[in-house]
């Protein structure tokens, strides 16, 4: 038996804060105790012979943070995802992230099991960490929604649509709503793109026309009121179908607004935001010389003022989940496709390193608490996606995936040092307090004192319950 004794430290959680030592034997957490304790110090007694002793006196032990929206590898307008499933999980490693949940996709023409099994090759042996999957549904046939069925009793239990990208992943509201009626008899949770992606490419197509070709336009054609009237739209469809719903990415005040609603009606809507939006504005998208294009993302980002109603959200609990929805580009050779023509920039950032440290400046700032941010970041991504408590936690019974955070260390964000494969960082030069030390995943450690210790192969796929946020 393996045993590693984690000393002196703060233990945050979503519900706690305490000083505690942390006992985890063969790759999970069997006890606490108060530190200074009898019961701490016979963590180390001669009977227990530790294998490894980490000091984390001064340092916050959190659980590792659960990132529930990334895109490794994906296929997007002729170019791919720039991080693999190797060089994206060692990135979300250094970043305090044990566990992310990716995105298989089905084409249309194809079965769902056809995308999942394609997705398990790029990732099986590769991933630093552990992993799972969400299903992108995109041909929506009697066939795919008896596939669903499938794929939820064998731990695959939500399912991405979107009302935007017609021609490529887009769906109808007639497949939205035989997907979601599906969902609410097999416990499966429906994600949705909400934006309406119909209008977008009438104004996309107006808006070249115009000769408006810069990235900045990216921004102004995927008006805040298309993301929504889609929000709104997706609601009412779920509660036609009986299903609940967790709305993607969610970028805009107008759509905020929507999903309070629904929740001040006790309707099953969630919401996820990411740290573009937090802390990225539409005056990324406008910088000169084609560096806007370094920030096109769908939903895209708004102006300022918009900030300030998510970070709102994310106090009232209206938004619920902070996830990066990670999709990198190389601004050399990939964003560059989109010169003269927007609407041809590949749609994403990269983040996965990035989001851990971010909301720990949003608690630096005054944006947030410490058990919130361990909230949005670890707890509750883990049990909208049925991962709790074995992931999202520091209790007996959790799986040892565990962060030593030195919340005073201060480093600045750079492409320079920052470890995701892409030649660029949406944050740089941004300074921010507090850095990932060490890196526990199922006890093992794969950072070791800002050092890489892990190894390809060691993630392991980590299939799904269903949903454990429903009220």
């Amino acid at each position: 038996m393996s045993r590693t004794v984690i000393r002196g430290g703060l233990v945050i959680t979503a519900s706690d804060e305490l000083h505690a030592d942390v006992l985890i034997e063969d790759g999970r957490i069997t006890a606490l105790a108060a530190s200074g304790t009898p019961a701490a110090e016979s963590f180390t007694a001669p009977t227990f012979a530790a294998d490894r002793t980490i000091d984390a006196t001064g340092k916050y032990v959190l659980p590792g943070g659960v990132d529930v929206h990334t895109h490794m590898e994906l296929p997007f307008g002729g170019t791919f995802a720039s991080d693999t499933f190797e060089t994206g999980t060692r990135a979300a490693a250094w970043g305090g992230t044990t566990t992310v949940v990716d995105f298989a996709v089905q084409s249309v023409g194809h079965s769902l099991r056809e995308g999942l099994d394609t997705w398990h090759a790029k990732a099986e042996g590769n991933c630093a960490v552990d992993y799972g999957f969400h299903m992108i549904v995109s041909d929506v046939n009697p066939g795919t929604l008896e596939e669903m069925d499938r794929l939820v009793e064998e731990g695959v239990t939500s399912f991405k649509q979107f009302m935007a990208y017609p021609g490529v992943f887009y769906s109808d509201d007639g497949q939205i709503l035989r997907a979601m009626q599906r969902s609410a008899e097999n416990g499966g949770l429906i994600m949705m793109h909400a934006e309406n992606g119909i209008a977008i490419d009438v104004l996309v197509e107006q808006a070249l026309a115009r000769g408006e070709t810069d990235p900045r336009h990216h921004g102004e054609v995927r008006k805040a009121l298309l993301e929504a009237e889609a929000t709104h739209r997706a609601i009412r469809l779920a509660q036609v179908a009986g299903a609940p719903l967790y709305v993607v990415h969610v970028s805009a005040t107008e759509a905020v607004a929507e999903l309070a609603r629904a929740r001040d009606e006790g309707l099953n809507v969630f919401g996820e935001t990411c740290p573009q939006y937090l802390f990225l504005s539409a005056d990324n998208l406008a910088e000169p010389d084609f560096e806007g294009a370094k920030y096109v993302c769908s939903t895209p980002l708004r102006p300022k003022e918009h900030q300030a109603a998510l970070w709102r959200g994310l106090r009232t609990n209206d938004l619920q989940v902070v996830s990066t929805d990670h999709c990198p580009f190389c601004f050399t050779g990939q964003k560059d496709l989109g010169r003269g023509d927007f609407s041809r920039i590949p749609n994403g950032l990269p983040g996965v390193e990035n989001r851990m440290d971010l909301l720990h400046q949003a608690v630096v700032d005054g944006h947030l608490t410490r058990r919130r941010w361990i909230e949005i970041a670890c707890a509750t991504p883990a049990r909208m996606f049925g991962l709790y408590p074995k992931k999202g936690t520091i209790a007996p019974g959790a799986d040892a995936d565990v962060v030593i955070y030195d919340p005073h260390a201060e480093q600045v964000i750079s492409a320079g040092t920052h470890h995701m494969n892409v030649d660029y960082s949406a944050y740089e030069g941004k300074r921010v307090t507090g850095r990932v030390e060490t890196v526990l995943s199922r006890g093992e450690p794969v950072i070791t004192e800002r050092e890489y210790t892990g190894r390809a192969g060691h993630g392991v796929y980590t299939p799904r319950s269903t949903c454990q946020y429903l009220t």
